[in-house]
């Protein structure tokens, strides 16, 4: 399997997440400081506190979105290792979908949830399990969506982006996934076929039923999501 990331982004993102949670943590010593050695501004030093905490809340949620190991891409990689060089992964492109596998017979864009918990899809509605740890964490961890909705906005999407490529004749199987990585969690489906599973389930869930892309449209779609990620 072929993979392409964009790597300044990841790099950019982290050192973004460390200056941020360096910043805060600054901004709050000045605020503690400011009463000892300043007692005239004291009555400022709330407001550095506030925005020190603000900052700090930023930075955690940029370190758990780009710092935090296992990095998504890790996770895909290994669990899509098998896949022959018809297959490429493309990370971090600059389209609406942080991860998209190209194969022969169509498009598997992902998005990557590293959260512990239980996950369920009942009656039509999906619903995270609210635990005290994670309502605390609420604020500086990623949400998560509603993995149908996010399959229906994301291919279309990516419908709209690919036309200009591979033209109005061309017929592009796209097929969205949301991928939980995190060993902890518990995905409840009552049954129901919705487009999620655990990352050891994802290569039997990349596959796509589909006639297969034109030859064409294939090295068209493999250029520009080249272009995407690595430009």
């Amino acid at each position: 399997m072929k993979v392409y990331i964009d790597r300044r982004k990841v790099h950019s993102r982290a050192a973004a997440a460390n200056s941020a949670s360096v910043s805060g943590l600054l901004v709050l010593l000045v605020s503690v400081a400011i009463p000892l050695f300043l007692p005239r501004s004291a009555s400022f030093s709330w407001l550095l506190s506030i925005g020190g905490a603000a900052i700090s809340m930023i930075g955690i949620y940029l370190a758990n979105r780009w710092v935090r190991k296992p990095r998504p891409e890790d996770s895909l990689d290994r669990a899509l290792k098998a896949f022959d060089d018809r297959h490429q992964l493309f990370h971090y492109p600059a389209l609406p979908c942080d991860h998209i596998l190209l194969t022969p017979a169509g498009v598997l864009a992902m998005e990557v949830v590293n959260l512990p918990g239980r996950f369920s899809h009942q009656g039509g509605h999906w619903k995270e399990s609210m635990t005290m740890g994670r309502a605390l964490r609420y604020i500086v961890e990623p949400r998560v969506g509603d993995p149908v909705l996010f399959a229906k906005t994301t291919a279309q999407e990516l419908q709209d982006r690919f036309l200009p490529v591979v033209g109005a004749d061309a017929v592009v199987p796209i097929r969205a996934l949301m991928v939980f990585t995190h060993p902890a969690v518990v995905l409840d489906t009552s049954g129901a076929s919705i487009p999620a599973c655990k990352i050891e389930k994802l290569r039997k869930q990349a596959v796509i039923n589909s006639a297969g892309l034109a030859p064409d449209t294939y090295e068209k779609l493999s250029s520009y999501l080249e272009r995407e990620t690595t430009t």
